[in-house]
């Protein structure tokens, strides 16, 4: 069966439900899967926990879903880019576990390994650690994290084969690569996709055994939360200014 799908609506049509664990790639709003977030917007699904680095922005990315009302629970290490989401925190309309991020990297790597926990030094002595368990290995204390499995992920790369194999670019592989392992379920959206044997195996950081479906992404405008940029020409006085101090 291909896991080639129409569309995103199509890809998650019947992996969907109220309730569920979804775990989302990207870094910022750098390498979401921005069609099949909006797909899942558009199903209505609510009471969702969602996993992700952070939730996006106010009209982007996971904000989508914070708009809408579909989110109960977030799992993130940083949400400081969307005021909705505050919004709705301090409001009690929404609960939200702050994970340290390369814990949160780590729990998601977990859950896809199979490895139920893992201890780290990261968090103890904080709020982090409270009601967590302790343990003391040589000397010092760690605390306990529990794997997260997320009953779907999704995620998006440059570059897919129709057999599922997945290849990111730039910051896009930051937290895609261990989302993509850690769903049940995963689908995945690509800029590019070409038939199996095209793609370099040594290139491939996703491989197909962790995909089951696959759409091709709208071509689209990437955004980012901040652009900061100086003026052309500050920019070209700084240049000369720099060429001027260097000794002859």
């Amino acid at each position: 069966m291909s896991k080639l799908k129409s569309g995103a609506a199509a890809a998650l049509q019947d992996v969907l439900r109220d309730g569920m664990t979804l775990a989302v790639g990207g870094f910022g709003l750098s390498g979401i899967p921005a069609d099949l977030i909006e797909a899942v917007r558009d199903s209505g699904v609510k009471d969702l926990t969602v996993v992700s680095n952070n939730m996006g922005v106010d009209g982007k990315g996971l904000g989508v879903l914070i708009e809408a009302g579909q989110v109960r629970k977030v799992i993130a290490s940083y949400v400081g880019e969307n005021k909705l989401f505050a919004e709705q925190y301090l409001a009690g309309k929404l609960e939200v576990e702050f994970t340290p991020q390369g814990t949160l990297a780590e729990r998601l790597r977990a859950g896809g390994a199979g490895i139920p926990a893992f201890y780290t030094k990261t968090g103890v002595g904080t709020l982090v650690a409270e009601g967590k368990p302790l343990a003391e290995f040589d000397g010092e204390t760690f605390v306990l994290e529990r794997a997260i499995k997320a009953d779907v992920s999704l995620v998006h790369a440059h570059t897919a084969d129709t057999d599922g194999n997945l290849i990111y670019r730039y910051t896009a592989q930051n937290f895609n690569p261990v989302v993509a392992a850690a769903g049940a379920v995963t689908v995945a959206e690509a800029e590019v996709i070409v038939e199996p044997g095209v793609l370099d195996p040594h290139h491939i950081i996703t491989p197909g055994v962790f995909i089951q479906r696959l759409v091709q992404a709208s071509d689209r405008v990437k955004d980012i939360e901040q652009r900061t940029v100086r003026p052309r020409a500050e920019a070209a006085a700084a240049a000369a200014a720099a060429a001027a101090s260097v000794p002859a």
